[in-house]
């Protein structure tokens, strides 16, 4: 595992205001993003799909988010020419390399989020 140390040592000014790095994080770990991208992960979705995978997404933020995605080469868009028209959402391989890194982390909050917010977890006291 590599500390905050190491990558500020190897990318000067990393997590600073203004930095790339921070685009990149609020798009990829904003509530949204990352609700997409962790659905995407599982194959190709259609946008009825993908809208019912992101329980509680409108269609404006559905519609934002994957051209947000999408402009950072994480999301491919593929619209068939067909009548009715069909268009379809994956993973680009940065998207799924960057998916293997992410799963875990979501993987950490599903085993931990219940016993975090529990009335009980608010009142233990922490070491």
């Amino acid at each position: 595992m590599v500390s905050l140390a190491e990558l500020r040592a190897e990318h000067p000014g990393i997590f600073a205001d203004g930095c790339p790095t921070r685009t990149v994080l609020d798009h990829v770990m904003g509530k949204w993003g990352v609700l997409v991208l962790v659905a995407l992960s599982e194959g190709t979705l259609r946008w009825g799909e993908l809208r019912r995978a992101v329980d509680g997404i409108s269609e404006k933020m559905l519609a934002s988010t994957l051209r947000t995605l999408d402009a950072d080469g994480l999301v491919a868009r593929l619209a068939h020419p067909e009548v009715p028209p069909r268009v379809e959402y994956s993973l680009t391989p940065r998207g799924r390399e960057l998916m293997q890194r992410v799963l875990p982390l979501m993987e950490w909050i599903a085993d931990n989020a219940d016993d975090m917010l529990s009335p009980t977890a608010a009142s233990t006291p922490r070491a």
